[in-house]
């Protein structure tokens, strides 16, 4: 065994217009020893929003026949890939923040040690306007990414805290690292 520490991986979920890329570049920015993982997504790259590597759909199923993805999973009718530098990424760091979708979670938790979910909500009215101000999905799209937002959690995760994005950013990102603070300890 080499000794080196790795932080945990903590797996950020939530609904659409949570705030969940905006939390993490706060979370990062408050404790530097926190990371993020960038997703490799099939989408476009002027599609905007978080920072992410966009391929083809042909070049994602050869990073995938190519063992290139500790993670990866369809939603959306895009497909996202978590990087096997991940691994790498943990060492030396207080945790790895990334975006993940909840279909995935169980996987995720069987796949890196220490896996924790923070779990990301807001009230719907605050949902609705961020999804409307972002831009980035039709009217129909909008809707049916609310119609999602109240879905479970998969049952049988071992490390999730629940947080509520409704509010002041400064007060949830203080809250987020009291509650991780025993995981990054």
């Amino acid at each position: 065994m080499s000794g080196v520490v790795k932080g945990p991986v903590i797996g950020v979920v939530g609904p659409s217009g949570v705030g969940k890329d905006t939390l993490m570049a706060a979370l990062i920015e408050a404790d530097p020893s926190l990371v993020a993982m960038r997703r490799v997504i099939t989408r476009s790259a002027d599609a905007g929003g978080e920072d992410y590597s966009a391929v083809s759909d042909q070049r994602f199923a050869e990073l995938v026949d190519g063992g290139a993805f500790a993670l990866h999973w369809q939603a959306h009718g895009l497909s996202y890939g978590i990087p096997a530098e991940i691994e790498e990424l943990r060492e030396g760091t207080t945790g790895v923040l990334v975006n993940l979708s909840r279909a995935v979670l169980l996987q995720a938790q069987d796949c890196f040690d220490g896996f924790v979910v923070l779990s990301v909500t807001a009230d719907p009215q605050v949902l609705a306007n961020r999804l409307a101000q972002r831009g980035r999905e039709t009217d129909a799209e909008q809707a049916r990414r609310l119609a999602r937002a109240g879905n479970p959690l998969p049952d049988g995760l071992t490390h999730v805290y629940q947080i509520d994005n409704s509010g002041v950013l400064s007060d949830t990102v203080d809250t987020v690292l009291d509650l991780l603070q025993p995981v990054r300890a």
